[in-house]
């Protein structure tokens, strides 16, 4: 006797639900894409290092940011779209541990550490 599996009414449901959360991804990566072309047109790659600066006597941390295109040559831009970038980036990613360089690219959407590596001809 045929006894009834859920499995197939579970996996439809997680196809549904990651359908569901890719076009969500989808639609964020396009609207961030958007935005970074109009704070700074052409910018595909954003990338943010955490500086130590004095200011009076007192050690303060700023963030250095850069715009790079899609060739990965600096944008043309003015400190307030600096500013935005960063500013826009921290608000679509509140989780991220900006004590550290970090970098966005907005063809792929995806925000990582940005971490010094050795080049491959460099590896013993």
């Amino acid at each position: 006797m045929n006894t009834p599996q859920a499995t197939r009414r579970l996996r439809a449901a997680k196809a549904v639900q990651g359908a569901q959360r890719a076009r969500k991804d989808l639609l964020r990566r396009a609207v961030l894409a958007r935005q970074l072309d109009q704070i700074a047109p052409g910018t595909v790659r954003v990338r943010t290092v955490p500086v130590s600066a004095d200011q009076d006597g007192e050690q303060r941390l700023a963030t250095a940011v850069a715009l790079d295109d899609a060739l990965g040559l600096p944008v043309t831009a003015d400190r307030a779209a600096h500013r935005a970038a960063h500013g826009l980036l921290r608000r679509m990613f509140p989780a991220a541990d900006w004590r550290r360089p970090q970098v966005y690219d907005a063809l792929t959407g995806a925000l990582a550490v940005d971490e010094p590596t050795m080049p491959e001809e460099l590896h013993p």
